[in-house]
């Protein structure tokens, strides 16, 4: 039979950030133990009750320098690089310890945790748990090309709207992701982590392949579209050398039908020949029950350098995009969602590369930088990009041998037009000299129109724009 662990155990377990236990932390314990141990075996304590009282005032035993020292390790040991600190939970405590560089930073650190605890009483709707995570322990430094470093600074420089085009500088309001719905954050000096539980592993059709995208097939043209049940309803540009992307798009809570399906909308920046050398830089909102445990709309990152094969991953799943911001989740919920016939949420995402140190930065809205692609990672997109993309993607597994009903963005088709159809505006790709520029010659394309549909215009307030997606099956989708 297997033993029973409390809920509140296993998220403990869960954490990926829970520290290791530290060999000198536990002296006082060890102390109070060996007087103990002495109690025990010494043989006048069978003299009776009266005695072994006598007996349990262990300190008697040991002689004031021995206690001295004792203590004087400890103080060692806990002003030393690495913070040690008791945690009790369900009536069982562990002393465990983080590695830092200096007492500055630890001072810096101890100063965060006091925060933090305040913040854990929080918290967040959607059962998610968001830990607040020093900026150099997070998963983007185990990278072996990140190893050692810290997060870079902000670019001092961002993509300027070329001919004072008013139509992108427009106010962006990006809708509260659900663990902030109580105005809560990261103190500074830290970064929000969604946790990874056990049961987020075992809901996935792989362990190995946990947090990545199917691997895609070799030697398919013009975009990343192929034959494995994923299919789109996109607009791309294409033949120029490109750094960077940005677009509007509102945010829906898409039907997904099965738990192996998902449904999403992005950008990607893409380099490469579509081979196993493809490289891509991806991000926007995605419902995917199988990753998230839910059918909520998540905000998302992706990359990867050989096609979806081994490297990249979803979010922080694996060493590689690093996370500047202390107040965005990536992987959290998005909230609220655009509603049918009424109001519409927006979200505005750019991706560009810095021409400084060429690291591809993501902005969420008109202020917040969420972080960066390190450029070292990367081969193609180590210079510029040859292709951008935007649109939806959802993943058709075609169950009971029919086309899936998971839907692509609200789930209505392009025709219904504004406050029922999703939709992509001001669509702008970054040249080589940092200005955005409109998306010029976008080229609209679905896989299966009869399923997911796509038509575009343009206008002045919008830009660049399309509408796209559908229902999945229906009469003309069997």
């Amino acid at each position: 039979m297997r033993p029973q662990v409390k809920e509140e155990q296993r998220e403990e377990e869960d954490n990926p950030f829970q520290p290791r236990k530290h060999p000198n932390s536990s002296l006082l314990f060890l102390l109070l133990q060996a007087t103990t141990n002495f109690r025990e075996k010494n043989p006048r304590d069978q003299l009776g009750p009266r005695r072994s009282m006598m007996a349990s005032s262990g300190f008697r035993r040991f002689s004031f320098r021995q206690i001295v020292v004792a203590l004087l390790l400890l103080l060692a040991s806990s002003s030393s690089s690495c913070l040690v600190y008791a945690k009790h939970k369900g009536g069982n405590s562990t002393t465990t310890t983080v590695p830092f560089h200096g007492k500055e930073e630890l001072r810096r650190y101890r100063k965060i945790m006091a925060q933090v605890a305040r913040l854990k009483k929080a918290s967040s709707p959607d059962g998610d748990v968001i830990d607040c995570v020093p900026p150099h322990l997070q998963p983007a430094f185990e990278h072996p090309k990140l190893r050692g470093q810290k997060p870079e600074a902000e670019p001092e420089e961002r993509p300027k709207v070329a001919g004072g085009d008013t139509t992108a500088a427009e106010e962006e309001v990006f809708p509260a992701q659900a663990w902030t719905d109580g105005g809560e954050s990261c103190p500074e000096g830290s970064i929000p982590v969604r946790r990874t539980k056990r049961r987020d592993v075992l809901r996935s059709s792989s362990a190995v392949r946990f947090g990545r995208k199917a691997p895609r097939a070799a030697g398919v043209v013009r975009r990343d579209s192929t034959s494995d049940g994923h299919e789109h309803a996109v607009g791309y540009v294409t033949g120029d050398q490109f750094y960077g992307a940005k677009a509007s798009l509102n945010v829906w809570s898409a039907k997904v039908a099965s738990p192996a399906e998902f449904s999403l909308s992005q950008i990607w920046v893409i380099s490469g020949s579509f081979g196993n050398d493809l490289n891509t830089i991806e991000a926007g909102w995605q419902v995917s029950p199988e990753l998230y445990g839910d059918n909520s709309p998540r905000f998302f990152t992706y990359w990867t350098t050989d096609a979806y094969q081994a490297t990249g991953c979803y979010n922080l799943h694996c060493s590689g995009f690093v996370q500047t911001n202390n107040r965005i989740a990536i992987g959290a919920a998005i909230s609220p969602t655009s509603v049918y016939n009424g109001r519409q949420f927006d979200i505005s995402l750019l991706i560009w590369k810095d021409p400084r140190r060429g690291h591809w930065w993501l902005q969420l809205g008109s202020g917040p930088l969420v972080g960066y692609w390190p450029s070292n990672l990367f081969t193609h997109l180590g210079r510029h990009a040859n292709m951008v993309q935007f649109g939806g993607e959802v993943v058709n597994s075609r169950p009971s041998g029919s086309h899936t009903p998971t839907q692509m963005g609200s789930g209505h088709f392009p025709r219904e037009g504004f406050n029922r159809a999703a939709y992509f505006r001001n669509l702008q790709v970054v040249d080589w000299d940092n200005n955005l520029l409109p998306a010029a010659s976008l080229r609209l394309v679905a896989d299966h129109p009869s399923c997911y549909d796509i038509q575009g215009g343009y206008n002045r307030a919008w830009g660049n724009y399309f509408y796209y997606g559908g229902p999945g099956r229906n009469v003309r989708c069997p």
